[in-house]
């Protein structure tokens, strides 16, 4: 089976939706589409170099936003109807809310696009289901009450891609969420896959609940029902 695989800029599911990507290519030739937010949502995550691995080969591509430009021509496959199914997970409430308005304008939402135009089953995995509080894990961050402010900052001595700014914050733009600052901090200021929960936007909801009028598209509420679905 042809597969394409979309990642939004979430974070809530990432995880989920990484585990289910790797069994799925185990069996299946599978293309990773990534947009902008997705690919840094995934560095920062540390979960990049996982993604990345899963690919490589003709139909097994790693495509990235920045590199399809705004004609985004590898979607044109699925207007085609060359892949057997497409898959969006996690997917943002932004992502959502300009597929239920019939925008076209990203990577990922012109493939959603365009797999219609191909009558290619989609499936896809929001992040904002129901109305109300969720939990969800955050990338690196760091906690400035327990850091000691140290003349000389040892995680920022020990990260790679200089995103500590001692005794302020990490910069996610640059992190790859390697977690070296997290072992290097003597003070556990640094902190990893902290949970917190956030609260649900009507709005957003809504507009999920939209997506059961699109033709061709189904709804899931975890990556994990994925294989149910193929």
């Amino acid at each position: 089976m042809r597969v394409g695989w979309a990642f939004t800029g979430a974070g809530h599911l990432l995880l989920e939706s990484v585990e289910e990507l790797e069994k799925l290519a185990l069996n299946h030739e599978v293309t990773v589409l990534l947009s902008k937010a997705g690919e840094e949502v995934l560095k920062m995550y540390g979960l990049y170099d996982r993604v990345k691995n899963v690919t490589g080969g003709y139909y097994r591509e790693l495509a990235r936003e920045k590199d399809q430009e705004f004609s985004f021509p590898i979607t044109g496959r699925l207007s085609m109807g060359r892949y057997d199914l497409f898959i969006v997970s996690p997917t943002t409430s932004n992502t959502i809310a300009k597929i239920v308005h019939g925008i076209a304008d990203t990577l990922v939402t012109n493939a959603v696009a365009q797999a219609g135009k191909g009558k290619i089953k989609t499936l896809i995995v929001p992040v904002d289901l129901e109305a109300g509080d969720v939990e969800t894990v955050l990338p690196s961050k760091l906690e400035r009450d327990k850091c000691e402010d140290c003349q000389t900052c040892k995680s920022a001595a020990a990260c790679p891609k200089d995103a500590i700014i001692p005794g302020l914050e990490i910069d996610l733009l640059k992190c790859s969420g390697c977690g070296a600052c997290q072992i290097a901090c003597p003070f556990g200021a640094v902190s990893g896959g902290k949970i917190i929960t956030i609260y649900m936007r009507q709005l957003d909801v809504e507009n999920t609940h939209k997506l059961t009028h699109l033709e061709g598209v189904s709804i899931l509420r975890n990556p994990s029902h994925i294989q149910d679905n193929l």
